[in-house]
Formats: structure tokens, C-alpha cells, sequence
């Protein structure tokens, strides 16, 4: 009689939500391939083995996936994987997983350009709509950066700060949510931090200051256009060749 080889449950991490971590790893195992578009999940029996937990958790957590759009359930054909071009690149674990396995760089390269459309738009957004106060914001945020172009780590979060205030001078609340939470993503993959070094960063700061300039004046072609430069000029130095 064949032997049959029992998959050993996964380490699950505690007290993370048993669900939580079914949900993570069915996530991960889709966008990296391991389960590849037009494949069938495992059975439940399976998967229930693998993380060690009910069947009922199994079951709540393939609910969780379809809703993702990473699964879809066919009668007689079971639980199939759909194409990725179906998957919900807005959902925080897909979109994380997905910058995590991206060996191409495409999907930063797609972050970026959705980046840059909607922040140059809030930039010539901002110059209409900035009071004094919010000029005031963003100059103090400028001279963050300034002053801090030989310390990375906090020239960083000035920049992000820098980027927000504009955001918010906008007034556009879902262009700013979407941004944030895309960019928030991909500061997770060290692919797209590139290096940080003083003439970079001075570079950057320069850039920023056209963005302010423009905002300053109340030109928004020019700080749209500032932005641009600035957002698709930064992911060029940064951004790592292909192997």
C-alpha cells in the first residue's frame, strides 16, 4: 500500500487572528504562483492540515479571498485562481504582496505613474486653493529637508511630510487616500528607497523647492509640472536595473 505524504502545518503566528494568518499566506501563495492562475485550491481537508486550523476558518478565509478577486467558485470545477488582470490591486495585502514579488519592477513602475498623475493634479490644486497658513506649512516642511540632508532616515519622513501637506492644500480626500496608501506599499520594498546620499538629497530638496515656488505663486501648470518632474525624475535615479 502507496505511503501518503502529510503536508506539515505552517507555523502560524500567534495571537494573530487564526483567519488572519489563513488569509495572508492564501494571498501570498497566489501572487507569487505556488497556486497559478486557472489552478484549483486545495482541498479544504488540505489546507486544513497545512495551517492547522478548522474547517470552518478555512472556509471563512476563502470567502475573504474571493472577495479579494484572487478566487472565484465554480460549480464542478471548485475554487479556481482568476487572472491576475481581475485581482484588486487596491487591497492593502494584495497590493503588498504584490510589490513583494515584483522581480520586474513593473508594478512600481505602475505605482509611480499613478503617483505622479494624481499628485501632480493635487499639486495645481494646491497652488488654486493654499491660505497663508498652508504656504506656511509647506515652508516650514521645506526647511525640514533642508536642514536634514545628511540624516536619510529623517530627510525621508520630512519628504513624505512635504508631499502630504501638498496633498492636503489640494482638498482632493480620495486623491490623497489613494496616494498614501499606495505609496505607504511601496516604501515596504527596499527596490523602491533606491540610496540616499547628500547630492541626492540636495537634488531633491531643489526639486521640492520648484514644487513650493509654483504653489507659492499660485501657478498650478507650473507646480503640476514641478511635480512631475520631480516624482518621475526621482524613480529614475532610484530605480534598480533589471537583471
Amino acid at each position: 500500500m502507496s505511503s501518503q505524504v502529510v503536508p506539515q502545518p505552517r507555523r502560524l503566528p500567534r495571537p494573530v487572528k487564526l483567519g488572519t494568518a489563513v488569509v495572508e499566506g492564501l494571498v501570498d501563495d497566489i501572487v507569487r504562483g505556488v497556486i497559478a492562475p486557472g489552478s484549483s485550491l486545495p482541498p479544504e481537508a488540505d489546507l486544513c492540515a497545512e495551517f492547522g486550523v478548522s474547517r470552518t476558518v478555512i472556509r471563512e478565509s476563502i470567502k475573504i479571498v474571493q472577495e479579494k478577486g484572487l478566487i472565484r467558485i465554480e460549480h464542478g470545477r471548485g475554487t479556481q485562481v482568476t487572472d491576475p488582470r481581475q485581482w484588486n490591486l487596491l487591497d492593502d495585502q494584495i497590493l503588498t504582496a504584490v510589490i513583494r514579488h515584483d522581480e520586474s519592477s513593473q508594478i512600481l513602475d505602475e505605482l509611480v505613474s499613478v503617483r505622479t498623475a494624481l499628485e501632480a493634479e493635487m499639486a495645481a490644486a494646491a497652488a488654486q486653493h493654499a491660505t497663508p497658513t498652508e504656504r506656511a506649512q509647506l515652508a516650514a516642511a521645506l526647511a525640514d529637508m533642508e536642514s536634514l540632508v545628511d540624516r536619510a532616515p529623517d530627510f525621508s519622513a520630512a519628504d513624505v511630510r512635504f508631499h502630504d501637506i501638498v496633498m492636503a492644500m489640494s482638498r482632493n480626500r480620495l486623491g490623497r487616500t489613494i496616494v498614501t496608501s499606495i505609496h505607504d506599499k511601496a516604501r515596504t520594498s527596499m527596490k523602491y528607497h533606491g540610496e540616499y546620499n547628500t547630492p541626492v538629497m540636495k537634488l531633491t530638496v531643489e526639486e521640492h523647492r520648484a514644487v513650493y515656488q509654483a504653489i507659492l505663486d499660485g501657478s498650478p501648470d507650473a507646480a503640476a509640472s514641478a511635480m512631475r518632474a520631480h516624482i518621475t525624475g526621482s524613480w529614475a535615479r532610484r530605480r534598480p536595473s533589471n537583471p
